[in-house]
């Protein structure tokens, strides 16, 4: 079986004050193309498809569009969860309707907070897909009336756990939205466009929990890679969305499921019609590169400041997002750039440094222990609020 994986579209994305809306429609152009050249048996969309859970209208008719090509003009079955950014309920709307076009679409747990599965076959016989929607520790262990559902391993736990003895004689395909890690360790994000699940070191997810399935498509990182095993992948997003992603190499993944359940696996390229990059130079360097459409985010090596920057800057670089001067280069790096090391910091992390800073000591387990549930509860308000 042939399968295209592909996840974290975020149609509806604002950059800078900047809708991408064009560049997503095409750059996703390019997928539905492969996907018309190549006849996957399936694609998988494994979460955030939307980039907040009310997207704005021309994102909800890209999607349509999208999706209408791969069903029914390319009669391709497309199986898609729910991620982080999604509404749960918005996209689970009509997904019964759809499905007799191949197009199933799960967006939230189970009344049991169990997730879907979708049986397709080939040539080998049947292949069995486990979708399970971003699973919300507060949702499942509602669902479940399980109060030991404390973290987003425990939910995904709970969520899978009602799959039961999968039927070793076929072969099992899980999809999912989390941010697994080898052995639920907390790891970096590489992307600063993509919020975090929870507050505290609650959102990891140990890998070992799919160890039963053949391939694992998951969705939320942003950069391409696989964690724990070859067979748990994240594609990552198609498409660059922040400065954070300059050097990702965007995607999809092609997977071919063979009739014993081993998998090959091969990356395609897609490409921005306008790339999102730094630029560093002094501005009289700058002025004498070529134009570009490209969304840059300037870095002025100039000593003395420049007077309107911005606007000379968009003189070659008309979509350029940002300009900052980077003074005394003479200094370390991490002496030249406070400000910007600043904005990269997480929330719990920059309020113990501005309580040392403002009291003279670090704030004791207490203080940490409110901050955490203050921040949780704004993190949960604005996922619902989005």
């Amino acid at each position: 079986m042939k399968i295209f994986h592909t996840a974290d579209w975020h149609l509806g994305k604002v950059l800078q004050g900047v809708s991408l809306i064009e560049e997503q429609r095409f750059v996703l152009n390019q997928f539905t193309d492969a996907v018309k050249e190549e006849k996957p048996d399936v694609v998988i969309i494994a979460g955030d498809l939307y980039d907040r859970s009310v997207p704005p209208a021309e994102a909800v008719s890209l999607l349509d569009e999208l999706l209408w090509k791969l069903t029914v003009d390319y009669k391709t079955p497309v199986l898609a969860i729910a991620g982080n950014h999604d509404s749960p309920a918005r996209l689970q709307f009509g997904s019964r309707l759809m499905q007799a076009n191949g197009l199933h679409i799960v967006g939230k747990p189970s009344e049991s907070g169990g997730g879907t599965t979708v049986q397709l076959e080939d040539e080998f016989g049947p292949v069995q897909f486990h979708l399970i929607p971003f699973a919300d520790p507060s949702v499942i262990r509602n669902l479940t009336k399980d109060e030991g559902v404390d973290s987003h391993h425990r939910a995904m736990e709970s969520v899978i756990r009602q799959y039961g003895e999968l039927d070793s004689s076929i072969r099992h395909v899980a999809i999912a939205h989390a941010f697994v890690t080898p052995l639920g360790e907390p790891e970096e994000n590489t992307s600063d466009s993509e919020r975090p699940l929870s507050i505290g070191g609650a959102e990891y997810v140990a890998a070992d929990l799919f160890k039963h399935f053949h391939y694992t498509a998951l969705g939320h990182l942003h950069q391409a890679n696989f964690t724990g095993t070859e067979q748990i992948r994240y594609s990552g997003s198609p498409m660059k969305y922040s400065i954070s992603e300059e050097n990702h190499q965007k995607g999809f993944l092609v997977i071919k499921l063979d009739g014993k359940g081993e998998i090959e696996v091969k990356k395609r390229a897609l490409s921005q019609n306008r790339d999102i990059r730094t630029v560093k130079a002094t501005m009289s360097d700058l002025l004498l590169e070529a134009p570009s459409e490209d969304y840059v985010f300037v870095k002025l090596l100039d000593d003395a400041p420049v007077l309107f920057p911005m606007e000379k800057v968009r003189s070659v670089y008309p979509n350029a997002m940002h300009v900052e001067r980077v003074v005394n280069r003479s200094l370390p790096e991490q002496a030249t750039s406070r400000v910007s090391d600043i904005e990269r910091l997480d929330d719990r992390t920059l309020f113990n440094s501005f309580y040392e800073e403002i009291t003279g000591d670090a704030p004791d387990q207490e203080t940490k222990t409110i901050v955490e549930e203050v921040l949780q509860e704004l993190l949960t308000k604005k996922g619902e609020s989005l």
